[in-house]
């Protein structure tokens, strides 16, 4: 016999159905190796799930102008600017973890915004990509970002695209994936994953742009400096240890 996903799981769990349907949409459900990524689709009611822990919201660094936390995946930047009452100065993927930046007053807002738009703010990310990246390289590619269904998607456009210019270099390889830094000078909407993917070392778990699957997409916000502020998100575990057992779906 078979059910909807979501109403399986909150037998297997103990939860409402509503509670089932949330971890769902969030990302963080597996069976079979995989993610499941239709709540109402239906399965088997065998079906054994895993459902992968989040980590909490940390707050790194906080006064009268900011506030700076690391975000964990699967939580979204909207969300956390709701429960924090703070204005977001910029966004994370839901997948993508690591330093997150909330105004607490609009004049330090407004300046902000403003660094962004000079190219003022260094901004370093951590990754790991598919195959082998043997040497720091520079991808300069336009992107135009079109939105669908709530959805956004970018993709190279040399006729229509914005700048968008990305400087990665690798610092560990294991097996046949490289642990990249990335750092950008332009804030693209998926722009490393977009770049990477185009450079042919998708992201790992970016299967929207062609990644393998994986336990979520292996990027994160590591460093942000602006406005004579410096912040820094520690890694967690799995970009530390991404292919330890209890985290490899694939």
């Amino acid at each position: 016999m078979r059910e909807k996903a979501y109403k399986v799981l909150a037998k297997q769990l103990g939860v409402s159905n509503k509670k089932a349907k949330e971890l769902i949409d969030r990302g963080v459900v597996y069976a079979f190796g995989k993610k499941v990524k239709i709540a109402r689709g239906e399965v088997d009611l065998s079906t054994r799930f895993k459902v992968v822990d989040y980590a909490a919201l940390e707050v790194i660094f906080e006064d009268e102008n900011v506030l700076a936390v690391n975000k964990p995946a699967f939580l979204t930047s909207e969300e956390i600017e709701k429960d924090c009452g703070y204005r977001l100065l910029h966004r994370l993927d839901k997948e993508t973890s690591g330093v997150l930046l909330l105004s607490k007053k609009e004049e330090f807002r407004t300046k902000a915004i403003e660094s962004f738009r000079q190219k003022e703010v260094k901004k370093e990310y951590l990754a790991w990509v598919e195959g082998i990246v043997a040497e720091s390289a520079v991808i300069d590619l336009p992107l135009i970002t079109q939105r669908k269904g709530g959805r956004a998607r970018s993709r190279v456009s040399y006729s229509k695209g914005k700048e968008a210019v990305t400087y990665i270099e690798p610092i560990e390889i294991v097996s046949k994936y490289t642990k990249i830094r990335a750092t950008i000078e332009t804030g693209r909407t998926h722009q490393i994953r977009v770049h990477m993917a185009r450079f042919g070392h998708p992201i790992l778990g970016d299967v929207y742009y062609g990644g393998k699957e994986f336990g979520r997409v292996m990027l994160h916000s590591h460093k942000i400096e602006l406005l004579g502020y410096s912040f820094e998100a520690p890694e967690p575990r799995e970009m530390i240890e991404p292919f330890a057992q209890n985290f490899k779906f694939s």
